[in-house]
Formats: structure tokens, C-alpha cells, sequence
């Protein structure tokens, strides 16, 4: 049963119970011997009665011994028998008891003969009762089930050159089955995207977020009132991913979802922790946590939206736990245990994604990045209503070293109607939104907005990381080379895109990783970032 589940056994249970069959056998031929020696004499000789109550009990004792250690075993690897298991353990105890009694009567009633060739063999066959018999072949069944297991145990052991999973690693990935039934909705079309994704397309009103208790039976609301536009330019090239560039793509209707597989959830801590940020304070005056920034913000005032262009690149990350990314920030509460955040960019995280793809993501948190939010659509949260971009999935194209350069526009603005936090990807590509009922500081506004990259420092090496930010090369390098965002705008209480005032530049350890801010009549407020990582200067 265990290995019809996929499932590891414990082996101090396998081992101790392999002897049972031996323990059971030698029981038996004690008894066997005991019963011919009885025939040996001319007249049979009747055993005490203490001696005949002592051998039924040892018979007894080893086939129940069997039948419950089989049970046992179950247990003690964490699986709970089925219906079949216990009905074949309580028919064996009746045949049990029904031998016994029968066994019984045959004493009290059996007559006294002289041994001829006739009566021995008539005194044999009545030694084998038909109960007789059908314990011992339900007993055999048991015993050949064991022997399978084992070996097949053992096979499966040397296979995988591991250890047997504890009870606890079982529980685990049940958890994970559990999850990822949560998550992986059905779909009603497959899509193979080039990189290995599976994108599914799954019905709108049967996305992750509709299993939030305020959004069940709902479906996703209408295209909101957007922000008067600014001077910004529009985009250099236009967005696209790796898994539309065959032509595919969803009906409508329905939303394209990235496949989530085993491999994605146990790359991470744990089930818990899969799609979602380690705890880090987010305060912009350290870098504690092992998180680097070089980011550009605004505070003070009242926020209700933001919008940039950022330029796409694939940044080299060192280490499987790491990631690199580039996003836009909307903040509100105190940098406590209170902390909103709303955030939308591109970013390159192997332990999320298993690759080093740049792949379009949003996040959002509620208490700092402890128990609430998650990436894309791993939990209930963000509603997406467009069916032609798959949060999660790798962008493409992306820049190149002294190449042709490709960004894509992100805004993010709250709903002035109903409250909701939209995201537009590129000119008027509306993602969806994130129902306001989810915060509670950002339930009015914002007070802060940031732009800019992040790396995760772990100093595996013992050294600073060398995973890259942005281009992997510094600010100073400009176009072409180093990457940026351009077109810097916040929304304001009215609906309206407006530049950006009272900018502050900050750069966690500009040996590493560094910024340099400008403005201009095309680009309007931009600025240049990025480094990558070790270095002489950054060791």
C-alpha cells in the first residue's frame, strides 16, 4: 500500500517485522513436532491439560503477533490503513477464535483409538480443519505480502542511495500535494512554452483568488478609470514572453496561469515559505537582512500611484537562494511589523522558478514580509483579468551588452470608484488589481514610493555575492550598457500622473551595486543602476 502512495518506509519497522515470518515458522514446527511425537506410541498419549491450553496459546499468539504487526506497520510510517486493512485483520481474528473453539470441541468429544494407517491418516486430516486451513492461508498471504514489501523496500533504498523518509518527510509532501491542488487549477488548454514552463489556461472566476472568503462566488470587476497621462514617452520595444511567441494563446474568459510542480515547492524551506520573501526589515537606511538596494524614492506626501519604464536584463545570480530584481514599490505603515507593500517588475530567483530567466512578477505583503502575500498568483491575492500575460512566465527579449535595449512600462494606481490597486503592463495592458479589503495602511493611500533593484547577499562563500544587478555594470557606464528606469511619475489624489519631486538617491554599498540619477526633455526623470557584486573594490 505504502508503495502503491509513493511512498518511503521507516526502516526499524521493515527490519523488526521481516523476523516475524521466522518467529511464526519455528512456532509452528514446534507444534508439529509435538503432535507426531504423539503418534509415536501404540496407544496415543493424550498431553496434559496445561500443556495443550500452553501450545494453543503459543499457535495463537504468533499468528495474532503476524496480523497485528502488519497493521502496526502501517502505522508507524505514517500511513492510515484502509478499509481492506481492517477487514482482514478482524476476519483473521475470527477465524482465530473459530479455530479455537473448534479445537475445543474436538477434545472433549475425540475417542480413544489404536494407530493403524487408516485412523493416522483419518487423526491428520482432522488435524486440518478447513478453519485450520483458512487461517493459515490468510496467515501465508500476510507472510508473502511482508516478504514483497521488503524487497521491494530494500530495492527501492538502493535506488535512491537515501536514507527512508521519516514520518515527518511523508507529512511534508502531503502538505505540498495538498498546496499545489490549491493552486493548480483546472484548466481547459496546455501550453508548452519553449523555457520548459507549462502554461494553463484556467477560467477566470476559478483563479487562486477566489478562494479568499470576501471574493468566493464573485468575478473579476470591469476596467477601472485610469490616471490622465503625463509626458512620458511610450516604450522603445514591446512586451512579450516565451510562451506566446508560438502564437498561442488563451481564450477569453480565462487567465494563463504558470504550472507549479513539486520540484518548485521543495526547492524551497517549506511549504509555507514557497512564494513568499524571508523576513528582512525593509528600512532604506541599511541593508540588514542580506537584501541590497540601489533605489531612487519619494515620501512625505500622499501617493496613489506610480509608473516607470524598466529595461530588461538577465543578470547573472550566484547562488540557488538568491535573486535579483527590478521592480516598483508602493509602501505605506510604519517599517515595523505593520508594513504594506504593493510591488510589480521583473526579477531572476532560481529557487522560485528553477532558471535564471528575468520572468514579470508582482508581490504584496501586509505585515512585513512575515505570514501574509506571496509572488504572483501562489496564493489568494492579486485578480487578473487579462488572458494574454502570465505573471511568472520569462520575458523576452531581453537588452544586451552594447545591444539593442528593451523595457517594458509598469503603473500601478488605485481605483478612485472602488479602491482596488490596478497594474497596467506596457500602453493600456491591463494585469488586474489588488482588492483593497487585502491592507490596511493601504486601504487609503501610500507613503512612499521606490524605484529601483534588490540582491540577496548571503555570503555562502564567505565572501559579498556575486550575483549581479541590473546589467551587472555600473551606473556610470550609461545607455547600452548599465541598466535604468526612465519616465518617473506618481499619481496624486486626483487621478493625475505627475513627476517626481524631492527625489532621494540611495545605494546600500556602492561598491557593489551603485546609482546615478538624471532628467531630461525625453526621458524625463531616469536614472542608471546596477553593479556586479564582488569585485576588488566590493570583496
Amino acid at each position: 500500500e505504502s508503495l502503491v502512495r509513493g511512498q518511503k518506509h521507516n526502516p526499524k519497522a521493515t527490519y523488526f517485522i521481516s523476523f516475524t515470518p521466522f518467529i511464526y515458522l519455528y512456532i509452528l514446527k514446534q507444534k508439529l513436532e509435538r503432535e507426531r511425537e504423539s503418534f509415536q506410541f501404540y496407544k496415543p498419549k493424550k498431553p496434559p491439560k496445561n500443556k495443550r491450553k500452553q501450545n494453543q496459546t503459543e499457535n495463537n499468539i504468533s499468528k495474532f503477533f503476524v496480523c497485528f504487526l502488519s497493521v502496526f506497520r502501517c502505522l508507524d510510517i505514517g500511513i492510515k490503513p484502509t478499509s481492506h486493512s481492517y477487514s482482514l485483520f478482524f476476519f483473521y481474528l475470527f477465524v482465530l477464535v473459530c479455530e479455537n473453539k473448534s479445537r475445543k470441541h474436538k477434545e472433549t468429544n475425540r475417542p480413544i483409538h489404536i494407530i493403524t494407517k487408516q485412523s493416522l491418516v483419518m487423526v491428520f486430516s482432522s488435524s486440518f480443519s478447513s478453519s485450520t486451513i483458512t487461517s493459515k492461508f490468510i496467515g501465508f498471504l500476510l507472510l508473502i505480502s511482508l516478504t514483497q514489501d521488503l524487497s521491494l523496500a530494500s530495492a527501492l533504498h538502493h535506488k535512491n542511495n537515501t536514507s527512508f523518509r521519516p514520518n515527518r518527510e511523508i507529512q511534508k509532501h502531503r502538505r505540498v500535494e495538498a498546496y499545489l491542488n490549491s493552486i493548480n487549477k483546472p484548466s481547459i488548454k496546455t501550453i508548452h512554452s519553449p523555457d520548459g514552463d507549462v502554461i494553463e489556461c484556467v477560467l477566470s472566476h476559478l483563479q487562486p483568488a477566489f478562494d479568499h472568503p470576501q471574493l468566493r462566488g464573485q468575478k473579476p470587476l470591469d476596467s477601472p478609470e485610469r490616471p490622465s497621462r503625463g509626458n512620458g514617452t511610450t516604450d522603445m520595444e514591446s512586451f512579450d514572453q516565451l510562451w506566446s511567441q508560438s502564437g498561442e494563446s488563451c481564450p477569453v474568459g480565462s487567465i494563463p496561469m504558470r504550472r507549479t510542480t513539486k520540484t518548485d515547492v521543495l526547492r524551497a524551506n517549506s511549504v509555507r515559505r514557497f512564494g513568499r520573501r524571508l523576513r528582512k526589515p525593509i528600512r532604506r537606511d541599511s541593508s540588514g537582512g542580506g537584501h541590497e538596494h540601489a533605489v531612487v524614492f519619494v515620501n512625505g506626501e500622499q501617493y496613489y500611484g506610480a509608473k516607470a519604464s524598466i529595461n530588461v536584463w538577465a543578470p547573472r545570480v550566484t547562488d540557488a537562494y538568491e535573486f535579483s530584481l527590478s521592480q516598483i514599490w508602493l509602501i505605506s505603515g510604519s517599517f515595523g511589523h505593520d508594513l504594506n507593500t504593493i510591488e510589480a517588475g521583473w526579477q531572476v530567483s532560481p529557487e522560485l522558478y528553477g532558471d535564471n530567466y528575468p520572468r514579470f512578477f508582482t508581490y504584496w505583503t501586509t505585515d512585513a514580509y512575515q505570514a501574509t502575500g506571496c509572488y504572483n498568483l501562489l496564493c489568494s491575492g492579486f485578480v487578473q483579468t487579462n488572458n494574454k500575460i502570465a505573471i511568472g512566465a520569462a520575458i523576452s527579449p531581453r537588452s544586451s551588452y552594447n545591444g539593442r535595449q528593451f523595457d517594458i512600462g509598469l503603473m500601478i494606481w488605485k481605483d478612485p470608484k472602488h479602491g482596488h490597486w490596478w497594474l497596467e503592463l506596457g500602453n493600456g495592458l491591463l494585469v488586474g488589481y489588488w482588492p483593497v479589503f487585502l491592507f490596511s495602511h493601504l486601504r487609503g493611500h501610500a507613503s512612499m514610493v521606490q524605484f529601483g533593484g534588490e540582491v540577496v547577499n548571503s555570503r555562502s562563500s564567505g565572501a559579498h555575492t556575486g550575483t549581479q544587478m541590473g546589467s551587472g555594470h555600473f551606473a556610470d557606464e550609461g545607455f547600452e550598457k548599465a541598466a535604468y528606469f526612465r519616465n518617473l511619475q506618481v499619481v496624486d489624489w486626483d487621478n493625475n500622473l505627475l513627476p517626481l519631486n524631492n527625489l532621494h538617491v540611495l545605494a546600500d554599498h556602492p561598491a557593489c551595486y551603485d546609482i546615478r540619477q538624471g532628467k531630461n526633455n525625453v526621458w524625463g526623470t531616469y536614472f542608471y543602476y546596477g553593479g556586479p557584486g564582488r569585485n576588488p573594490r566590493c570583496p
